[in-house]
């Protein structure tokens, strides 16, 4: 066993690089012993193993400087370097995050979640090191699907004419989270399939040095790989080809069902059942597709988020009605507004945090211009990802404010549809919807013109009322059926539906009879909907409370006792309105 000694990068160097193989062999069954039971990363950081013990061979970490693209294949880093115990021993699986994290160790330089962003990371640390007159290597690891987004292809643009130590590695395992799209992965298969001696090597167009090497499980190639270029003087692309998934079989084969998720049984892939998730957001656009011929469903590498997987996904690829423009969401929203223009039916669709990635153009390629693209916002909120590398709280602060967006937040399905139907056929407007990963279920056909701003009065009362957005409602209503059960009153409750406007008529009449505003949603609290409401009575005798999130990056929380920290349940809330009410 080598594994058991091993506590830093300084106890790899004590072995044989014959050695490494058992190493990377114990390495990776420590990987697998904390995936299959706690999950994570599966099929990134598998394929990562060998590369990492022979970067850590190689280099002198943490005095070189390792950046890892997204870090979740950051896993057997951290098993090598003081944290092992976090992947052997159940107690500590949760003594570490996902990602890489700087609090944790001196070997990790970033918190980083997102991807492309190694290579302008690694750029800017080499420029601080030419500045200080030190002489660390900086190394970049990024993978093949990464490739795609916009930050790296700048990166690697003006890693072209840098002129310092700068080595690159590019993990080409011929897969993003889905199949990798685009005219770059033509060039990276030539290049697989030449041996790296391909003439078509988009590397070399940008002006940088290049070597390949087809066997990334290989330690002593990899050893003899980063050694001849260890010190070097100007930037370098070591080109390796890997397996995503390598040590589980049914992880190698099925890559995408097996970048990440849950626990596992390690011997089969098994997996416990959780239930059939909600295919609320999937019959919508299944529906839409089916029905017409000018709509087309645009994703950046998720489509499995909404049941866009295998054979859906190549039907209506086929069609033409379904584009996956990989790791690149600026592009996809750019061409959903150049589809509207041209007189298609585009609906963009992707997880909360990854929206933040497209600020300007939906500012600027699709508001400015009224270009009437739909954009669904998955699973935002505190219901959403809670990890502070993937938050999902800042959605409404990002577009609501945005001119000519109609930004809309279902409470129920029959909401959501029949908002999806408005979005999809109204010809004036781009509009966001908000998609939470289940919708409560009403049994009542919703026949609401969104074309109006108008929130929808769930309960009329007096003296307080409670606007709730989108999943808030259900706890709105609960905190009315509370105070009205324990002060004999009935409260107002209001669905607010609309994020990017008031339903200025509405609030108004609310002075006649109300005394107190209580807002609830599940996003920030500073700059929300909220503060919106607020700003609208701020010259008036009105009080009002608003609650959301507080301004910080929470991670690793619970979505109930986030909201409850932030006075969201519906005893803390009907304890408010019951304060005021005098009971």
């Amino acid at each position: 066993m080598f594994l058991e000694k091993i506590n830093s990068p300084l106890d790899i160097k004590k072995l044989a690089v014959s050695d490494l193989k058992t190493l990377s062999d114990e390495t990776r069954a420590a990987l697998i012993n904390k995936i299959s039971k706690a999950g994570g990363h599966i099929g990134p950081n598998l394929g990562m193993v060998e590369v990492t013990v022979a970067m850590h061979y190689v280099f002198d970490s943490p005095t070189d400087k390792i950046v890892f693209d997204v870090s979740h294949q950051c896993y057997p880093h951290k098993i090598l370097t003081g944290r092992k115990a976090a992947f052997t021993d159940e107690a500590h699986f949760h003594d570490v995050t996902g990602y890489t994290n700087p609090a944790e160790s001196e070997h990790d330089h970033f918190i980083v979640g997102h991807t492309s962003t190694s290579v302008s990371l690694a750029l800017g640390l080499a420029k601080a090191r030419d500045l200080k007159k030190s002489g660390e290597n900086i190394i970049a690891v990024i993978g093949d699907g990464s490739l795609s987004g916009g930050e790296a292809l700048e990166a690697l643009d003006y890693a072209g004419e840098y002129a310092g130590n700068l080595i690159i590695i590019a993990n080409d395992n011929d897969q993003s989270i889905a199949e990798n799209h685009g005219g770059l992965y033509k060039s990276l298969r030539e290049l697989r399939e030449s041996n790296g001696t391909a003439a078509n090597n988009i590397f070399k167009s940008l002006g940088l040095d290049y070597r390949y090497l087809d066997d990334g499980h290989d330690t002593e190639k990899l050893v003899a790989l980063f050694e001849s270029v260890k010190n070097i003087d100007h930037p370098i692309v070591l080109h390796i080809h890997t397996i995503k998934g390598k040590g589980l079989p049914f992880a190698e084969k099925d890559r995408e069902a097996w970048h990440a998720g849950g626990p596992f049984n390690a011997a089969d892939g098994s997996r416990p059942s959780n239930g059939d998730g909600d295919t609320t957001l999937f019959e919508s656009l299944t529906n839409l597709l089916d029905t017409n011929e000018r709509a087309v469903v645009l994703n950046a590498a998720t489509a499995m988020g909404f049941g866009f997987v295998g054979e859906i996904r190549e039907k209506y690829a086929r069609r033409g009605q379904f584009v996956d423009v990989g790791i690149a969401e600026e592009n996809a929203v750019a061409m959903a507004s150049g589809v509207a223009k041209n007189g298609g039916v585009p609906v963009f669709a992707t997880f909360a945090p990854f929206f933040q990635r497209v600020y300007d153009q939906m500012s600027h390629d699709v508001a400015l211009n009224s270009n009437p693209a739909v954009f669904i916002v998955m699973s935002p909120g505190v219901g959403g990802m809670n990890s502070n590398t993937h938050t999902a709280l800042c959605d409404i602060q990002m577009f609501a404010h945005i001119p000519n967006i109609v930004y809309l937040a279902p409470a129920t399905k029959e909401e959501f549809v029949q908002m999806f139907r408005f979005a999809t056929t109204q010809k004036k407007n781009p509009v966001i919807i908000r998609v939470p990963g289940q919708f409560p279920v009403s049994g009542i056909a919703d026949t609401t013109d969104y074309s109006l701003v108008k929130n929808k009065v769930e309960q009329k009362g007096s003296g307080v009322a409670i606007i709730a957005v989108g999943v808030m409602v259900p706890m709105a209503v609960e905190v009315a059926k509370i105070a009205s059960e324990k002060s004999g009153k009935k409260i107002t409750v209001i669905n607010a539906r609309f994020l990017n406007a008031l339903d200025e008529e509405l609030l108004e009449s609310l002075k006649k009879d109300h005394r107190l505003i209580i807002t609830i949603e599940d996003g920030l609290l500073m700059g929300g909907y909220g503060q919106t409401v607020a700003s609208f009575y701020g010259n008036s005798d009105m009080k009002v409370v608003n609650h959301g999130i507080s301004r910080a990056f929470h991670t690793d929380f619970d979505a109930a006792q986030l909201l409850a920290q932030h006075g969201m349940s519906a005893e803390l809330l009907a304890k408010e309105a019951m304060r005021f009410l005098g009971k």
